[in-house]
Formats: C-alpha cells, structure tokens, sequence
C-alpha cells in the first residue's frame, strides 16, 4: 500500500507530465486536425446573391504551423479581364489549383466550369492575405466573389471547403488537385472523395440557395 505522502507524489507528478499527454491523446481521439476551416460566406441555408452573381465564398484558414508551411506564397488581389495577375498583389484567376494557396480545394455542387462539379475552384479566390501570424501558428483570409451565374440560377447548390495534407512529404501544404476525382465510383463529388485525397482539415459542407 502507498503512504499518504507517496499518493500525493503520485498525483503531482500526474498532474505535471500525465495528464497534459492525457489532454492531447483526448484531443487527437476528438479528431482535431492540424489545419481547420471557417466558412462565413455563404451560410448555411441563407438566399445569396441576384440572378446567380454578387455573392460570395469568404474563408478563414487556420494552420497550426509556420506561414511557410501553409503553401501561401504571396498576397492576392486578383480578378478577372484586366484585374487578372496584375499588381499591387498579382495572382492568377482560372479554375484549378490556386496559385497563393496551393493546399485550398473548394467544390461547388452546381459548377459549370472546367470539369463540373469535381472542378477545384480555389484559383478564382480575389482577395488573399494574413489575419494571424505567431510562431507555429498562421491565419489567412480567402474572399470570393462570383461575378457571374456560372454555378446555377435559382437553384441549391452545396459548397465543399478543405485543405489537402502534405502528401508529398515536403513539409508543404501545396498539394491540391486542379480536379476531385470520384473516388468512390458513385457519380456524385462530396466530402466522401475529398476525404479519399488525403486532408490535414475536415470537410466544411455548406448547402445554400442561389437566388433567380
């Protein structure tokens, strides 16, 4: 049997090393991934825009890592026509894998761009740049928005927002697809397939109307 001053040894040495480890193996048991996602636009269920244009997909990304590490290479202002990769803040504006923030794949269920709805849609993202930048930890902003009805008139559409892991081992969240294959052979391009990519963030899913 322990004396009473060995129990109380016991239980400050569990309280300084045990149960911080405890805390972590509980919080990587929850699921919690090393990158997480905020979708303040479009919000769930909400009417957006006018005849399929004038809304907007606006993000903010949270890494807990360095800002090399999160892919970004470079403040975006960006758009289409004459605003396409110019300065102050050039990026290039085209579907497929976006330039700035090569690990982004966002999905719109209704696309008619590219490849449908399996077409990563991050490279048309207008406004980039840093809200949160502490060691080991970064925060970046992406703002969208569509200027034109390309994703349905009247019509629910469903946006899908992730972040690709470091799948080439690189230390580098920059390895988004320009296409979501259908991994699973069902027809339908969902979380189920971003899932099947590799991810260092869950899946936001947000279904939502786009207004006639």
């Amino acid at each position: 049997m322990f004396r009473r001053d060995q129990l109380f040894a016991l239980v400050f040495v569990f309280a300084l090393f045990g149960a911080p480890l405890f805390a972590q193996k509980a919080e990587r048991g929850k699921g919690r991934r090393p990158v997480r996602v905020e979708v303040f636009a479009p919000e769930k269920n909400y009417r957006v825009g006018v005849g399929g244009r004038g809304w907007f997909v606006d993000l903010a990304i949270e890494y807990d890592a360095p800002l090399r590490a999160t892919g970004f290479n470079g403040f975006q202002l960006t758009g289409p026509g004459a605003h396409n990769n110019i300065p102050p803040f050039p990026g290039t504006f085209s579907v497929g894998k976006d330039d700035r923030l090569p690990g982004l794949v966002v999905l719109l269920s209704t696309t008619r761009l590219g490849a449908g709805p399996g077409q990563n849609l991050a490279n048309l993202f207008n406004l980039t740049g840093i809200t949160n930048l502490e060691e080991g930890k970064t925060e970046l902003w992406d703002t969208w928005i569509v200027g034109a009805p390309f994703f349905g008139v009247n019509t629910q559409s469903t946006l899908y927002v992730a972040v690709v892991d470091d799948l080439n081992g690189d230390g580098i969240y920059n390895d988004a697809p320009d296409v979501v294959p259908d991994s699973n052979g069902d027809g339908t391009i969902d979380e189920r397939d971003l899932e099947a990519l590799g991810l260092a963030s869950k899946v936001e899913k947000v279904m939502f109307f786009i207004n006639p």
